[in-house]
């Protein structure tokens, strides 16, 4: 796959657009750790509630989220549906970009300070 290079100054409206949504599909905590599971593979719904804890709506919903972002494909099969990732290998891309990122501002999940405060209010 080819790499195109791309400006960030010369981005237009809808091309900003498209990189807000996608970004925004990793911005939700369970959309992100539905795609951190896909990435060992296939798994169904009831796969997905029984080893993340959620209701399947709650799953249902965040899958369909990242169907209609084109990150994830479905396959039936028979009364069950297969989940995966369309492109694995970008999204870790993006993963290793982000833990990059991450590591260059010297900033990881102890020390965002939003982050933080955030989790303590879940705890």
């Amino acid at each position: 796959m080819a790499m195109i290079e791309r400006s960030f100054s010369s981005l237009d409206s809808e091309a900003t657009d498209a990189y807000a949504h996608l970004f925004h599909a990793f911005a939700d905590p369970t959309r992100l750790a539905i795609v951190q599971h896909l990435a060992s593979g296939e798994h169904r719904v009831r796969d997905l509630v029984e080893h993340m804890g959620f209701a399947q709506s709650t799953v249902s919903k965040h899958l369909s989220f990242l169907s209609e972002c084109d990150l994830i494909s479905a396959r039936p099969d028979g009364r069950a549906t297969w989940y995966a990732l369309v492109h694995p290998r970008a999204v870790r891309d993006v993963m290793v970009a982000a833990e990059a990122l991450l590591g260059a501002t010297g900033k990881d999940f102890a020390l965002c300070a939003h982050l933080r405060s955030e989790h303590q209010g879940e705890n």
